[in-house]
């Protein structure tokens, strides 16, 4: 007995041959499966990357915008000092008082102005860092009363 099954109508041979045939294209389509996979994997790979590089840019415009918002808020601060300087009282110690008010009020918006909104997160940053314990003080006091706002 032939190791191969006996067919009707078909000679062992052709049958043979034809199984071959069928090896061979199973071994290419799996062959073709993985290039396949391996190239969708490369798409997703550059795709991701692309996506990582249009992230970035888009944070770092973000953050471009917020630091010209932060400049023009400056400039609107320093204004207002400017203003309660002009319109301060002429004598007496309300005077005193409102000097000082707008001239603290033109340095936080000449501050604001050069520094900008990351120059301010940088400095917080550095107080926080050097003042843990009353940070998180100011933060529970702050957060406390902001709670009590939208509650009533």
């Amino acid at each position: 007995m032939s190791s191969s099954p006996a067919r009707p109508g078909i000679d062992n041979h052709e049958w043979a041959q034809a199984a071959e045939k069928a090896k061979e294209v199973a071994t290419s389509v799996g062959e073709m499966a993985s290039l396949a996979a391996s190239a969708v994997g490369a798409m997703v790979s550059h795709a991701a990357s692309d996506a990582s590089v249009v992230a970035s840019q888009a944070a770092r415009d973000v953050g471009k915008k917020a630091d010209e918002l932060a400049g023009s808020a400056g400039v609107g601060i320093q204004g207002l000092g400017d203003m309660l300087s002009k319109n301060s009282p002429q004598a007496g110690p309300l005077k005193s008082a409102t000097e000082v008010v707008a001239g603290v009020v033109k340095e936080g918006g000449e501050y604001l102005q050069e520094a900008k909104l990351t120059g301010l997160t940088e400095d917080v940053a550095h107080v926080i860092r050097r003042n843990p314990i009353p940070s998180v003080l100011v933060a529970l006091g702050v957060g406390w009363f902001i709670g009590r706002a939208f509650k009533g």
